[in-house]
């Protein structure tokens, strides 16, 4: 009589899905990002916070002694908070006039353009084709005294006969709302691109407005790329220097043109100071947006 059938048993058993491989492996895809980060910001920003506390009356041709002296940032602080305040007001002007202007354009190109979004969103990113500085040096030929939009302006009024845009607040916003705009747009693209376009129609049987429909489906549909692009415009804006060395006057000097300053006259202490103090605010400020707005998985 034969006896119960014998199942033929396994001679390996294959190894579990997320098991010791799998770990592996994504410690491995981890690597190179990681000694990436490790050298280019790890080091750079821990050196630049032991640079922070060296002795100030130190020089670059008798050396920096290293006496952990914290009231470098005491005395950035006091002495350019003018700079600091002034660059945070600049980048959040910047920053709500790239929301005004890119969000009708990324809307436009995500629901309007048809056949022509791609080419809309060549002429987004075309600006890049050409160097920042020169990007921002043409701005002082369109708001030159001579130009046609001054004497435009000065033709309707709106202007006096010895008013001008170069050199002023006008001009150091308008260049980082230039500059920066593609920052806004493209992200702002991507979310509104991805809405389905079924979910407006379910508004609309719902006789809800056009408004209605924008506030209560698209806009929070879109928040996460209207919160991206609001710490893409508003972190760079917040540091950058050349749009109020070239379009601006010595009134309109931002913190980084008083970093740069430091570092170019040596006085390496008081510039890392006050730029860890910038670091330092720039997180604590995206941070609190970022919780505010309900959208921390980007952070």
């Amino acid at each position: 009589m034969a006896g119960p059938l014998r199942t033929a048993e396994p001679t390996g058993t294959p190894p579990a899905p997320g098991g010791r491989r799998g770990g592996l492996s994504g410690y491995l895809l981890l690597l190179p990002g990681g000694v990436w980060l490790a050298l280019f910001f790890v080091v750079p920003t821990a050196t630049l916070v032991a640079t922070s506390l060296y002795d100030p009356s130190g020089s670059l041709q008798l050396g920096y002694r290293m006496t952990g002296h914290v009231q470098n940032y005491a005395d950035s602080i006091q002495d350019y908070s003018p700079q600091l305040v002034r660059s945070f007001l600049y980048a959040g002007t910047a920053t709500l006039a790239c929301v005004v202007l890119g969000f009708p354009l990324a809307y436009a190109i995500a629901f309007k353009a048809g056949r022509w979004k791609n080419l809309m969103l060549v002429a987004v990113i075309a600006p890049f084709f050409t160097s920042f500085l020169v990007r921002t040096l043409s701005w002082q030929y369109i708001l030159g005294d001579n130009e046609a939009l001054v004497s435009f302006l000065r033709t309707i009024r709106v202007l006096g006969e010895d008013g001008h845009l170069l050199a002023t607040p006008f001009a150091v916003v308008t260049g980082l709302t230039y500059n920066f705009l593609p920052f806004m747009v493209l992200p702002l693209y991507a979310s509104l691109e991805k809405i389905d376009h079924r979910f407006l129609e379910a508004a609309a049987d719902l006789y809800s407005s056009p408004f209605t429909a924008f506030r209560t489906v698209t806009l929070p549909l879109a928040m996460p790329g209207l919160v991206a692009g609001t710490l893409l415009t508003f972190i760079p804006s917040a540091g950058d220097y050349i749009n109020s060395e070239l379009l601006g006057n010595p009134q309109t000097r931002m913190v980084g043109n008083e970093i740069q300053d430091l570092f170019a006259a040596g006085d390496y202490p008081t510039a890392s100071a006050l730029s860890v103090t910038l670091m330092a605010a720039i997180v604590v400020l995206v941070f609190v947006y970022v919780r505010r707005s309900g959208t921390e998985d980007l952070v």
